[in-house]
């Protein structure tokens, strides 16, 4: 009788195009897959009802795929680093499988799990899955992990990808034994989020689950790739992948994703289209650029990469933040994205960097505090992109021009010129005139008999102030 290796899912949510899942199924007739509902992330402040409610869907889908394939998906809960070693030992496991991650929580879990898997000598296989190249495989010519994008790409572009891995195909079931002692190391049936006390009844950007990923990839990769690049700025357009909650639990893999780039760009008819393909190309890259600094970095999740913002003077008041939080800042670009985000779970990226710019720039309030409520909220939230994307609108983190500051009336009328977005989301100004909608210029009577807020702050003055703050701190 052959011994199950166990093959440990964490963010790849598929048995499409997933490395160790194929390893795992190379080395062995007899695979199960398990997901840990860990503790230590679900009791977290700092989680969306609608991920949960996204990962739940995820589970649904991926339990079904491995029945179909003739395995199961066991689902424990509860501490990894015990509840892992308990299943391998209960199944005799020939070993335990899984793919890496760069955040810090999974580094010291992965290494705890690792020593008890030893000492009970069962063997470990870890592998690189959701990064097109591992953080060992990008480094600078003095072999240093590189702080700056431009050169990062140009390395990581220049190098060959892997190709899409074989789908999942089991080939041995377990026995009655084997499913008894997996029934007595604790598996228990995929609760659903509201079970886990997440409520989220809003419909998603996406639908769960690796069908819907590869559905909405061929859509894009068919039609908006090809003016992605003239598109992707404007918020009332569908003119982005919408694939990023799928790349955060691995829904989809990248090779798949790297794989249909190569498809479209061979597809492309003309100059622009195959340029667009390659900004989409370069945001993918984008993406790996955060995860490496986030492994190299650690240091990044707990606050300010430069110097000069490790200590700054923000103002932090609260009665501002909860404006921002609420979308009743008075400026009505920034509050269309906050209705957004607060209705949906997600945000449109260009929306996302007017709000951080907003909440640093104007309102002076501490980055962090913006990244834990898009925490908080997204459904497709990544750490490494989440904090990556805050430290670049605040200019705190690793970017070669430190200092940029959005306006808000300029972004809206740049990117939606027509007020489309702002209407569908601050329902209390569509009436109005499109230039007064776009540049934020309401008079107070009209504003209040709208019901909308006065402005919270003068971008002008503030904007003075940040500047004066940062040049201060520059010199001590």
């Amino acid at each position: 009788m052959t011994n199950p290796i166990i093959f440990w899912h964490r963010r790849d949510l598929r048995i499409s195009d997933n490395i160790g899942l194929a390893a795992a199924n190379q080395q062995s007739d007899k695979v199960v897959g398990v997901f840990c509902l860990d503790p230590n992330i679900l009791n977290s402040e700092d989680i969306a009802p609608a991920r949960v409610t996204y990962m739940i869907g995820c589970l649904q889908e991926l339990q079904k795929s491995y029945l179909e394939a003739g395995s199961q998906l066991i689902i424990l809960k509860g501490e990894p680093t015990q509840e892992i070693p308990k299943l391998a030992i209960a199944l005799n496991a020939q070993g335990v499988f899984w793919n890496l991650d760069v955040e810090p929580y999974a580094g010291e879990r992965d290494r705890q799990i690792t020593q008890t898997l030893k000492e009970q000598g069962i063997p470990i296989q870890t592998f690189w899955d959701q990064l097109l190249h591992s953080p060992s495989e990008i480094a600078s010519g003095a072999n240093q992990p590189y702080t700056v994008y431009t050169p990062f790409w140009k390395n990581w572009i220049s190098k060959p990808k892997t190709e899409p891995v074989e789908r999942f195909k089991n080939r041995e079931t377990l026995t009655a034994k084997e499913q008894e002692a997996i029934n007595q190391a604790g598996a228990i049936p995929l609760p659903t989020a509201k079970d886990l006390g997440f409520i989220w009844n809003n419909k998603l950007i996406l639908a769960p689950g690796e069908t819907a990923a590869l559905e909405r990839l061929e859509e894009f990769c068919n039609q908006a790739i090809f003016s992605y690049k003239e598109k992707r700025n404007f918020p009332a357009i569908d003119g982005t992948s919408r694939l990023s909650a799928a790349l955060k639990f691995g829904a989809i893999g990248i090779r798949t994703i790297w794989d249909a780039t190569l498809n479209a760009m061979a597809g492309s008819s003309s100059d622009e289209a195959q340029e667009s393909v390659k900004t989409w190309q370069q945001e993918l890259a984008w993406r790996e650029f955060y995860q490496h600094a986030m492994y190299h970095f650690p240091e990044l999740a707990e606050g300010a990469y430069r110097q000069v913002f490790k200590s700054f003077p923000y103002d932090n008041n609260l009665e501002h933040f909860q404006a921002w939080c609420e979308g009743r800042t008075g400026y009505p670009i920034v509050d269309a994205a906050m209705r957004q985000l607060n209705s949906t779970g997600w945000m449109h990226n260009r929306c996302r960097m007017i709000v951080a710019s907003f909440l640093t720039k104007d309102l002076i309030i501490d980055p962090k505090m913006g990244e834990r409520y898009f925490t908080q909220n997204l459904y497709d939230w990544d750490l490494s992109a989440n904090n990556g994307g805050w430290q670049w609108s605040a200019s705190s983190g690793m970017d070669p021009k430190p200092l940029r500051i959005f306006n808000p009336a300029s972004q809206a009328e740049k990117f939606d010129p027509q007020g489309d977005y702002i209407r569908e989301w601050v329902e209390e100004l569509r009436s109005l005139p499109t230039k007064q909608l776009i540049t934020g210029e309401i008079p107070d009577s009209q504003r209040q008999k709208l019901g909308y807020p006065l402005p919270i702050v003068d971008h002008k003055i503030q904007q003075r102030v940040f500047k004066e703050r940062y040049n201060q701190q520059k010199v001590e």
